[in-house]
């Protein structure tokens, strides 16, 4: 389960009345809260939507005072949304015992949040097992689909590709990963291709890995090579070696036809034997010579 799971949740519109969620990355935790203030009309937030921290909240509300917030009957008729975030161990022995009486008798106009920093423990788990939980944390294979999503909420239509070409410059570091998007916001188009980034990510005259398995995969033997003449100014041959096989693996793991299978299968017999040699002999491997193998293939 992930955050995908809770978006899911959250186009059904939340249905349950209490939801437990935990995120080893807060982050998570932010993405989570800002779905579901975007359930609720900006004019009812101010009275149907409550988000409480317990560690940092000014208001010096009781946990019995957040409970009671709870049970009052929401504005415009509407459903209620509150939020705690709060590590559920820290929670004193009376204010356990108020939120499993609340937990076993919700209000019925209330979506209740609770939103948990870190693994949840078999303690916890037990506990909670009545509760609809959901893992925040995303495994490496659906943040594609999470920032084709998270384009979407900005109002961007962005292509696998694109996807791809972001995670694998960036990496998976959400925070960046999201403020690259907040970005396209500004190129004025709906629409956003490799094209209509590439200088915005990594700078014009910069390149990655994905920008040169790429290259060689369309059989760009001028870029390939401009490519590399970048590339080698900051990354060792073995290093680059190992960054490749990783490129290609993702491009693997994607999906690929019977005669693509025997293509990555050739690719990487090439990229073992280079790096057997490196490893056997010490010496300055042949770079060029294995990217013209790669175009040949």
């Amino acid at each position: 389960m992930s955050l995908q799971v809770f978006f899911h949740e959250i186009e059904k519109g939340l249905p349950l009345p209490v939801y437990l969620l935990y995120a080893s990355d807060l982050f998570f935790h932010r993405e989570a809260i800002e779905a579901i203030k975007r359930l609720v009309p900006e004019v009812e937030r101010e009275f149907n939507l409550h988000i409480f921290d317990l560690l940092l909240s000014e208001e010096g509300l009781s946990f019995a005072q957040i409970v009671d917030v709870a049970n009052t009957v929401p504005f415009f008729g509407k459903r209620k949304f509150v939020v705690l975030v709060e590590n559920l161990q820290k929670l004193s022995k009376d204010n356990n015992k108020r939120l499993d009486e609340y937990i076993s008798n919700p209000a019925p106009s209330t979506i209740f949040l609770l939103l948990h920093e870190g693994v949840l423990k078999k303690e916890l788990r037990e506990r909670f097992k009545m509760v609809k939980t959901i893992a925040l944390d995303m495994r490496e294979s659906e943040i594609p689909h999470w920032i084709k999503q998270r384009a979407k909420i900005n109002g961007l239509e962005i292509s696998d590709k694109v996807a791809d070409y972001m995670l694998g410059i960036i990496g998976p570091d959400f925070g960046l990963l999201s403020a690259e998007i907040e970005k396209f916001s500004f190129l004025g188009k709906q629409k956003i291709g490799v094209d209509d980034i590439a200088h915005i990510i990594v700078g014009e005259g910069s390149y990655s890995t994905f920008d040169l398995v790429y290259a060689l995969i369309e059989k760009d033997s001028e870029r390939v090579f401009r490519i590399y003449k970048t590339l080698r100014e900051t990354t060792d041959d073995y290093s680059l070696i190992g960054a490749l096989n990783w490129q290609y693996g993702r491009n693997l793991s994607s999906g690929s036809k019977p005669k693509e299978d025997d293509y990555f299968l050739r690719v990487f017999e090439l990229l073992h034997k280079a790096d057997r040699d490196i490893k056997s002999s010490g010496r300055t491997f042949p770079m060029e010579y294995l990217l013209v193998k790669l175009l040949r293939l």
